[in-house]
């Protein structure tokens, strides 16, 4: 990343590709692209044609018919359909700088920073077959912590945690590098799938991945106003006890320990990883404190529990949904 930042390799565009959503921005115009990673297919799997991507997508969710096939790029932050990323960059990019040759951009973009090198190199592969030039793949903790506006390149320890939909990483940051780092893979998009799973074993009743985004992000809201004794959530489904539609009411307390284990399991992560870090750092640590990035540093949830566990202070960064790639930005030419 310095090596970026100090203008070797410079890069014309930089993706922030996510399992969630995906941003394309430019040195000087900003965000250009800030779509859902979705893709829609017709046809079989092998040949299909893209026929949506993006935004028009997220209302197709459990909707298509026929041959038509919704596929997400991503999984758990890693590529799980290279095809599909192929052309999902293809239409990003297009939909960010117009249909020029993309054989003339340079692009940097974030990965996950355990990615293995078989998951590098997909990823690798699918942005160039989606017509990029030369690509430079940067650990998005360390472009997080740039973008939250962390001197990384200090003699000075400070502590990271993206929160993402596919995967959570926590990294301890000092001379340009990480010096310890953790992940849990299965972000936000994880509690959705509790949630969803939950309704499925305990009440028999089959929601769709939107219907479980909306519980969670109501029940977060009851939860963190303190209120959830007298709340109930309401949704809509299919019931499998009676195979037809149908509409529920569970009680916020039922549901709060599904939360609660998922937000624990970054918690105890957090903990493993302050107990590798020399004491030095942890010196340092315990000064600054600990920055959340990322869509899921929203839940105040996760920062009180990191709060409550380790006993120092927790804050979310300025605009934490676009720290990944704000500073993906500055390894950009000017």
């Amino acid at each position: 990343m310095r090596r970026l930042l100090m203008g070797v390799g410079k890069a014309d565009l930089a993706i922030d590709f996510g399992t969630a959503n995906t941003r394309v921005v430019t040195s000087g115009g900003g965000v250009l692209f800030d779509e859902p990673s979705l893709c829609c297919f017709a046809g079989d799997i092998s040949g299909g044609e893209l026929i949506a991507a993006g935004t028009t997508v997220r209302s197709m969710v459990n909707r298509t018919s026929g041959a038509l096939r919704i596929v997400r790029p991503l999984h758990r932050g890693v590529l799980s359909d290279i095809a599909a990323a192929r052309d999902y960059l293809a239409y990003a990019v297009r939909s960010s700088v117009g249909q020029r040759r993309l054989r003339s951009f340079r692009a940097v973009i974030g990965v996950p920073a355990d990615a293995t090198g078989a998951e590098r190199g997909a990823l690798l592969t699918a942005a160039k077959d989606a017509g990029l030039g030369s690509v430079e793949l940067v650990a998005e903790p360390l472009a997080a912590a740039i973008g939250a506006g962390l001197s990384i390149d200090r003699p000075q320890g400070c502590m990271i945690i993206e929160c993402g939909a596919g995967v959570t990483e926590a990294a301890v940051i000092s001379l340009g590098g990480m010096c310890e780092a953790a992940s849990i893979r299965g972000g936000g998009n994880a509690l959705d799938a509790a949630i969803s799973d939950y309704l499925h074993i305990r009440h028999k009743f089959l929601v769709g991945a939107n219907t479980a985004e909306q519980v969670k992000c109501d029940l977060v809201r009851i939860l963190e106003n303190g209120t959830s004794a007298s709340v109930e959530v309401s949704l809509k489904g299919r019931s499998l006890v009676t195979g037809l539609p149908g509409a529920m009411t569970i009680s916020a307390n039922e549901l709060a320990p599904v939360v609660e284990k998922q937000i624990a399991e970054i918690a105890d992560m957090v903990v493993a990883l302050l107990a590798r870090v020399t004491p030095e750092l942890s010196r340092d640590i315990y000064g600054s404190g600990i920055i959340l990035t990322g869509g899921s540093a929203a839940i105040g949830l996760v920062g009180k529990a990191v709060a409550d566990a380790t006993g120092l202070n927790v804050s979310v960064a300025d605009n934490h949904p676009h720290c990944v790639a704000l500073g993906l930005q500055r390894g950009l030419a000017h």
